[in-house]
């Protein structure tokens, strides 16, 4: 299945999908927090236009994953965010692929470092960050997500 799934950059075509796979996400497993609904209803301005890039799994003519890269705010590198897949698309490794496009991605275009925020809650989510080599780091006081309780990094200069 993974083979036929291919990871595409930003198209505004698919906005509305990106909106539509991140809000499902949230209401499953979260709540939609105003700062999510400023960023996803507008993608294009909030992080492309901001030096970010966004990504699709393309599964035949069906975009069924997605994930984000946005530049650190007084620091080099990018948070990896906004990352989700099709409900009935679970299962089959789509998540898997869009993080290892993410870190191969980040180390072509010689990232320094990535960050994620996330939910010890999302138990498989957290085992996918560190299989791939992702290391807890201190979470700040005022993370930029309330539904965070767990921060991640993976460093690209080791």
């Amino acid at each position: 299945m993974t083979e036929n799934i291919k990871i595409i950059p930003f198209n505004q075509l698919y906005s509305k999908d990106f909106y539509q796979l991140n809000i499902e996400w949230l209401e499953t497993y979260f709540y939609v927090e105003p700062f999510d609904q400023t960023i996803l209803s507008n993608p294009k301005d909030y992080i492309i236009d901001k030096g970010g890039f966004i990504f699709f799994a393309k599964f035949e003519d069906r975009i069924v994953g997605t994930y984000a890269f946005m530049p650190l705010k007084d620091q080099p590198g990018f948070e990896l965010t906004k990352m989700a897949v099709s409900p009935d698309m679970r299962g089959h490794k789509i998540g898997q692929k869009l993080l290892q496009h993410s870190i191969e991605f980040a180390k072509t275009n010689q990232f320094k470092r990535l960050l994620l925020y996330s939910s010890k809650t999302l138990e498989n989510a957290i085992y996918l960050y560190l299989k791939f080599g992702f290391k807890e780091i201190t979470l700040e006081q005022d993370s930029p997500y309330k539904r965070s309780n767990i921060k991640m990094e993976y460093d690209l200069n080791a």
